[in-house]
């Protein structure tokens, strides 16, 4: 079996540094594609240490998370393919157990235990469950004793790749960040395929370096979160009731972010809203490899 490890990188330079050497003591002789998405800082000066063993594709423009990812899974020549942000270490024997539940053809995705850092403590993470709550998917942490998941983490998990292709990867709507690597999920499962969470798999996640928190003002990320998640509910839920309740409760999430005064809420209703020939273009090609409805991929 193949297999080709991707990391998107922006303005990383200090965490490739501490980072990348782990990545390939543990991922062995695998392919090791570095995605540039045309950092500002001296990552490519960085990445050049490592490019007798590492592959480096420079975007010439910002792409942002999603068209990054793509880019590098497209040039993958794995059959399944690694994904890991900048801001994650690998422990060195967790890829073993991750490719074992790829006898299965069905299954598209498995998640890695994510041990995140998080204000000095550890939060173990990578298993996702969620639910319908008033009007939208409600996604949170999963207990990290069960296999089952309802997502795999785009920083942390391994895919299948011509299952990815088939699904067409990351939808680049969500960009720059957040939702997608759910929305893949979601797409995969209820297209009839299988996505897990494998404890054994241990990679450590220090959450605050990360390009996210160090390149954009928390009201951003509030917005793009507000925005994606609008996103999220119109282009994949299609079981009628659910998206009856997502309309009776937008009234009461309008009032709630006057209330408080939640600028972020209405950018982010408003990016979507300009965004809707797209979603209805996406829905309408996505939709036709679903065969579960939202009750059950929920259930």
């Amino acid at each position: 079996m193949i297999i080709s490890v991707v990391i998107p990188n922006y303005n990383g330079q200090e965490i490739i540094k501490k980072n990348l050497p782990k990545v390939l003591v543990a991922v062995e002789d695998a392919e090791v594609i570095v995605v540039d998405d045309f950092s500002a800082d001296d990552s490519l000066k960085v990445l050049d240490d490592f490019k007798h063993r590492i592959k480096v594709i420079k975007n010439e423009k910002n792409l942002g998370f999603s068209s990054t990812v793509n880019k590098g899974v497209k040039e993958a020549k794995g059959e399944i393919v690694v994904l890991l942000n900048t801001d994650v270490s690998p422990e060195k024997d967790f890829l073993s157990p991750l490719l074992s539940h790829f006898k299965d053809e069905r299954v598209f995705a498995v998640g890695c235990m994510d041990k995140s850092i998080e204000n000095g403590k550890t939060v173990l993470r990578g298993r996702g469950i969620g639910s319908w709550k008033r009007g939208f998917l409600v996604h949170s942490r999963g207990g990290v004793n069960k296999t089952g998941t309802l997502w795999v983490s785009g920083g942390s998990g391994a895919f299948r790749k011509s299952i990815w292709d088939r699904l067409n990867g990351f939808n680049s709507l969500y960009s720059p960040f957040y939702w997608e690597d759910i929305d893949l999920s979601y797409r995969a499962v209820k297209s009839g395929y299988r996505v897990l969470f494998e404890p054994k798999s241990i990679v450590v996640h220090e959450h605050e370096k990360g390009a996210i928190k160090k390149n954009l003002y928390p009201s951003q990320i509030k917005t793009i979160a507000y925005r994606n998640q609008f996103i999220f509910v119109w282009k994949n839920i299609t079981d009628l009731d659910l998206q009856l309740s997502h309309i009776f409760w937008l009234p009461y999430y309008f009032l709630k972010a006057f209330i408080k005064v939640d600028i972020a809420f209405f950018l982010g209703f408003l990016s979507a809203l300009i965004r809707i020939p797209k979603i209805v273009q996406a829905n309408a090609e996505e939709k036709k490899l679903f065969v579960l409805r939202d009750s059950q991929v929920l259930s």
